[in-house]
C-alpha cells in the first residue's frame, strides 16, 4: 500500500521567480540531507488549478512513516526557517492525503 502526502501552494504570479527560486532551497533540502522526505514537484499545465501553484508530493508505505514525515517537516528549524520567508508569496496553502483505493 501506498499513502500520498501532497502539499498545495498558491502563490503571488507576479512573484514567480522568487517564489522558486526559494522551492529550489528546499529540493537541496531534500537532496543535501537524508533525513529530509522526497517529493516531487508540479505545476498545472492544464486542469482546475491555477498556473501559480506549487504542488509537492512524496509517497509513503504506511500512514505512520507518512505523519512521522509531516512532524518533520513541520518542526525541522531548516525547512521552518525557509518556509518563513517563501510564505510572504503565498496567497493560499493546504495540505492532502490520500489512501490507496481497495475495490
Amino acid at each position: 500500500m501506498s499513502y500520498k502526502l501532497r502539499f498545495i501552494q498558491r502563490f503571488q504570479l507576479d512573484k514567480t521567480a522568487e517564489f522558486m527560486a526559494i522551492e529550489k532551497q528546499f529540493a537541496a533540502f531534500e537532496t543535501q540531507y537524508p533525513d529530509f522526505p522526497k517529493g516531487r514537484r508540479y505545476v498545472p499545465h492544464v486542469g482546475s488549478l491555477p498556473v501559480n501553484t506549487l504542488i509537492w508530493e512524496c509517497d509513503f508505505d504506511t500512514l505512520d512513516e507518512l505523519h512521522c514525515a509531516h512532524d518533520f517537516l513541520m518542526k525541522d528549524d531548516r525547512h521552518e526557517d525557509l518556509f518563513q520567508v517563501q510564505s510572504v508569496y503565498l496567497l493560499e496553502a493546504y495540505t492532502e492525503i490520500y489512501r490507496p483505493y481497495d475495490s
